[in-house]
Parts: C-alpha cells; sequence; structure tokens
C-alpha cells in the first residue's frame, strides 16, 4: 500500500468509497488521460458501460462478488 493510501485515510474507506474515489480522480484527468494505447473500439466500450453504470448503479458488483465468481474469494 503506497504512503498515500494511509496518509490520506484512503485505506480505511470502505470498498465502494474507494472505487467512487478512483473514478472521480480518473475523470479528474479530462483530456490528460493516458487513452493513446487503447483502440477505439475499446475507448467506445469503456464509455458505453460507464454509461450503463452511471443509469444503473444497482448494477455494480463488490470486489467481493467479483472474486468469488472467479474464484478467488479471499
Amino acid at each position: 500500500m503506497s504512503p498515500a493510501m494511509k496518509d490520506f485515510g484512503i485505506d480505511r474507506l470502505p470498498p465502494e468509497q474507494r472505487v467512487a474515489l478512483a473514478l472521480e480522480i480518473w475523470e479528474s484527468l479530462g483530456d490528460e488521460r493516458p487513452t493513446d494505447r487503447l483502440s477505439s473500439e475499446r475507448r467506445a466500450e469503456l464509455a458505453r458501460r460507464n454509461s450503463e453504470l452511471d443509469a444503473d448503479p444497482g448494477i455494480a458488483l463488490t470486489w467481493e462478488a467479483i472474486r468469488t465468481s472467479v474464484g478467488t474469494g479471499r
């Protein structure tokens, strides 16, 4: 874990709030986002998924649910 995680108390946030914070930081980059490594198809798919999640936040899965679904439930 990076020192900043502890310095800012990020490590004490619930998973949902950490994900929301990560997304907010990512979105704050605006035109500075490193998208040149993504194909236009992948960018379109990410935009589609983001729009889908914005329209219905209830479809989001927790990390625990994802880990369980791929058999690595820790």
